[in-house]
C-alpha cells in the first residue's frame, strides 16, 4: 500500500525528511479496524514527532494522527462496526500513523463520520475535538462548580481553543472568556461563542479583571502557558482549576499552593498509550461531537485543503504548520 513516513529525525527541508513508501497493508487485531483513509490532517504533534524522534533500527516511520476513511474489515472482538461505516479518528502515537492508505486503529478510538462533512472537513476534527472535550469535562471537571465562580478563560482561539469555545457554550453554562490579537481578533472569537474577548497581547489578569467580572474558575491554556502563568494564577478564583496542552519549559507549581489551585495535564494519546480501561471515552465522546456537527452547533474549518496525500504535499504541510502561519488545521486528501 501506498504510505508517507520517514526514516531519520531532521528538519522538513530536507528531500528526505518525508518519503514516499511501499508498505504491507496492515492485519487487523482482535479490536481493529481497517480502514481505507481517505483524508487525513497534519497537527504540531507531527512536525514534533518528524523534527526530534528517529526511528528505531532505520526503519520508516509513518505518521499521521486525524484520519476519516471507510471501515473495510473488522477484527475478530468488534462490535462497534461493521465494513462499509465512514469514520473519524485521531489514532494511537504507539502505533503506525495514518499517512497511510489503509490503517489500523483500535475500535475503542473511533467515531462515526459526521454525515454533514466531507472527507476533508471530518478529518480536520478528532484531534483537536478530543483534547478540549477531555480538557474540560475530564481534567477541569466543569460540571462541578468551583464555589464562586462561573467562567472559564480560555487561552488561544487556535485549533484545540476554537472547539473548546464551541463546546463549553454549547454544553455548560459557563461564561466565556476567550483570547485573541484586538480588535481584529474578536469578531471571529465572539462568533464561536465567547460572551467576552481580551487581548492576548496585554497581561491576562490585567484584561479580565477590567471585564468587570467574576474571576473565571477554570482556566484552559491552550499555547504559550510559559508566558501567561503568572497571569493565570493571579487571575483564577481561589480553589480553581487549571488546564494546559503545550510544554512549559518551567512549572512554578508552588505559586499555585496559596489559592489552592490544582493543574492538569491534558495529553488525548494518554488513554491509548497506557491502555487505559476508559479508553472507549474516546468512541463516545466522537459520536457526541458528531451529532452536534449534524445538529449545527459545532462547525470545522479547515484553513487550507491540499491534495494528494503524498511526501510532496505533506512536507508542504508540515512546513506550513512549523512556520506558525497556518492559521488553523490543514487537511490532506486523497491518494495520487
Amino acid at each position: 500500500m501506498k504510505a508517507v513516513g520517514y526514516h531519520a529525525a531532521g528538519p522538513i527541508d530536507r528531500p528526505d525528511a518525508l518519503v514516499d513508501l511501499d508498505l504491507p497493508t496492515p492485519v487487523a487485531g482482535p479490536r481493529d479496524l481497517i480502514v481505507r483513509v481517505h483524508a487525513v490532517s497534519v497537527n504540531p504533534v507531527d512536525t514534533k514527532v518528524r523534527a526530534a524522534s528517529t526511528p528505531a533500527g532505520g526503519s520508516a516511520r509513518v505518521l499521521g494522527f486525524d484520519a476519516a476513511g471507510v471501515v473495510e474489515t473488522v477484527g475478530s472482538d468488534v462490535t462497534l462496526f461493521k465494513p462499509g461505516d465512514e469514520v473519524f479518528y485521531a489514532g494511537d502515537i504507539t502505533r503506525p500513523g495514518t499517512n497511510s492508505e489503509w490503517h489500523a486503529i483500535d475500535e475503542r478510538l473511533v467515531g462515526r463520520k459526521p454525515e454533514s462533512l466531507d472527507w476533508a472537513a471530518a478529518a480536520a476534527v478528532p484531534l483537536t475535538a478530543i483534547t478540549a472535550w477531555e480538557a474540560l469535562f475530564s481534567r477541569l471537571d466543569v460540571s462541578r462548580p468551583v464555589p464562586g465562580a462561573n467562567g472559564i478563560l480560555i487561552v488561544g482561539s487556535g485549533g484545540v481553543g476554537s472547539i473548546a469555545i464551541q463546546l463549553a457554550k454549547q454544553l455548560t453554562e459557563l461564561t466565556i472568556v476567550g483570547t485573541a490579537a484586538l480588535p481584529e481578533g474578536g469578531e471571529a472569537v465572539r462568533a464561536l461563542g465567547a460572551d467576552h474577548v481580551v487581548d492576548y497581547r496585554q497581561p491576562l489578569d490585567e484584561a479580565v479583571a477590567g471585564l468587570g467580572i467574576a474571576p473565571p474558575g477554570f482556566v484552559f491554556s491552550t499555547t504559550h502557558t510559559d508566558q501567561h502563568l503568572d497571569e493565570i494564577v493571579r487571575l483564577i478564583a481561589a480553589q480553581g482549576r487549571i488546564a494546559f496542552i503545550d510544554d512549559p519549559a518551567q512549572l512554578d507549581i508552588v505559586s499555585l499552593k496559596p489559592k489552592m489551585l490544582s493543574a492538569n495535564w491534558e495529553f488525548m494519546f494518554g488513554r491509548s498509550m497506557f491502555q487505559t480501561v476508559d479508553m472507549i471515552e474516546q468512541h463516545k465522546l466522537l459520536e457526541e461531537v458528531a451529532r452536534l456537527i449534524d445538529a449545527g452547533r459545532i462547525v470545522s474549518s479547515p484553513a487550507k485543503r491540499l491534495s494528494p496525500i503524498c511526501a510532496d504535499t505533506l512536507r508542504e504541510a508540515h512546513a506550513l504548520v512549523e512556520s506558525g502561519k497556518a492559521g488553523g488545521k490543514i487537511v490532506i486528501e486523497g491518494w495520487h
